[in-house]
């Protein structure tokens, strides 16, 4: 087990939890995709955590909020690309954060945080400055790779007691 065990899981949503695709009709964005696995390893990783959230989509925040927060029951924050760095920076400090991201945006977050996981569709510069790929494309199982990857990482002994009974 890791000696410096982060406190703070956050996750981008849009790009990470959900395919990033956005879905219009004549009314506007009014659909986004989500992944049927996810919530599994959110599960467990819910116990050693504090998981948190966070988009900068203001049109389809309403969208996430029923997923994560009504559905789900995890907390969700509007945080815009431009202080998304500054916001985990002061509120979660980033040798206490795992931060799982796919954009340009995220590169600064992932670069810095203690460590910066992508889904395996992640922008380039995004994939280029974390720490690891996840097997799985965003909405797709990637979340749930990330929980199995953080278990291992820094719970192995819990992990190998749940995941020897799959």
């Amino acid at each position: 087990m890791n000696k410096n065990i982060p406190k703070n899981l956050i996750i981008d949503v849009d790009g990470v939890l959900s395919t990033g695709q956005f879905l219009y009709s004549e009314e506007g964005k009014v659909f986004k995709i989500f992944g049927r696995h996810d919530n599994d390893g959110l599960k467990i990783l819910n116990k050693y955590f504090v998981i948190l959230f966070i988009s900068a989509d203001k049109k389809g925040f309403q969208i996430s909020k029923k997923r994560i927060v009504e559905d789900m029951g995890f907390k969700l924050e509007y945080v815009s690309e431009k202080t998304r760095y500054e916001f985990i920076k002061k509120e979660y400090g980033f040798n206490n954060t795992i931060y799982i991201g796919d954009g340009i945006f995220d590169v600064p977050i992932l670069k810095k945080c203690i460590l910066g996981l992508c889904p395996s569709d992640a922008r380039t510069e995004a994939k280029k400055n974390c720490n690891f790929i996840l097997n799985s494309k965003a909405g797709e199982g990637a979340l749930l790779d990330a929980c199995i990857f953080i278990m291992k990482e820094y719970y192995f002994e819990k992990y190998s007691k749940i995941f020897s009974l799959l």
